[in-house]
């Protein structure tokens, strides 16, 4: 997810470079091990497109000022038109999170039996983070629960979510401002 305004940070994190590259992209580069890749965008939507390798598709969230959750909503929405078993969610301000976590995440669940039931997360050191793992059976409870900066939160509080640590391997820590940096 690439669409928000980046108030508090002074611009759009999608285009935020600290030295390799734009974050959208370091984003989709830790996500190369998924199937398939969908950038949700909004604040200076154009801009963050152009930036993007051919083939990977974009769609829209023109609320994006509602909040996290308006991108998760979107992203979702595009995705239960689609015949996927599960959808990883990642956020774009998270440059700690590299392909190795993201690559652990998906190792799990291609082991799931049930990838359409299953609920993951990343976890620092115990501490639930992303990417979020939502299998498509949760797909419309999420929707129906997303609210604000909240996203999935209200509704994985209370769902059994397996925690898969990755604090061995990357740092779940979000930037919200420049001095985080």
């Amino acid at each position: 997810m690439a669409a928000g305004s980046g108030r508090r940070f002074g611009g759009p994190k999608a285009l935020v470079d600290t030295g390799s590259g734009p974050w959208v992209l370091t984003t989709l580069a830790a996500m190369a091990g998924c199937d398939e890749l969908v950038v949700v965008t909004g604040a200076q939507a154009d801009v963050v497109a152009a930036l993007l390798p051919a083939g990977v598709p974009t769609v829209i969230n023109h609320g994006h000022e509602a909040g996290m959750a308006s991108s998760l909503v979107v992203g979702l929405e595009m995705l239960s038109q689609t015949s996927v078993d599960a959808a990883l969610v990642m956020l774009v301000d998270l440059p700690g999170v590299g392909r190795t976590v993201v690559d652990r995440v998906v190792r799990f669940a291609r082991s799931a039996a049930l990838p359409t039931t299953m609920l993951a997360r990343a976890a620092y050191s115990g501490r639930s983070g992303h990417p979020v793992l939502l299998g498509r059976d949760h797909f419309a409870p999420v929707i129906a629960g997303a609210i604000g900066d909240a996203g999935a939160r209200i509704y994985l509080a209370g769902q059994h979510v397996e925690l898969i640590e990755c604090g061995d391997i990357g740092g779940g820590d979000d930037v919200d401002t420049a001095a985080q940096i």
